[in-house]
């Protein structure tokens, strides 16, 4: 199992959350998704790691930036 943390940048409301659970949600991989709109913290769980790229790509289609990972 692997976990990745990301900071995504835009996020205001539950609508906006739901966005992007859904498009990461739907990266081939990704198990788990979680959301703080508090904190802008997206933590994504999956079998094997995923690639940044896709996760970056996904927030992005969601409407909203990635910061950076941790």
């Amino acid at each position: 199992m692997s976990t990745a943390t990301y900071t995504v940048k835009g996020m205001t409301c539950g609508h906006c959350v739901s966005s992007v659970k859904e498009e990461v949600g739907e990266v081939a991989g990704v198990t788990g998704v979680e959301v703080d709109l508090a904190t802008g913290l997206l933590t994504v769980e999956s079998a094997a790691p995923v690639e940044e790229s896709q996760i970056v790509a996904a927030v992005e289609a969601a409407g909203y930036e990635v910061a950076h990972q941790s």
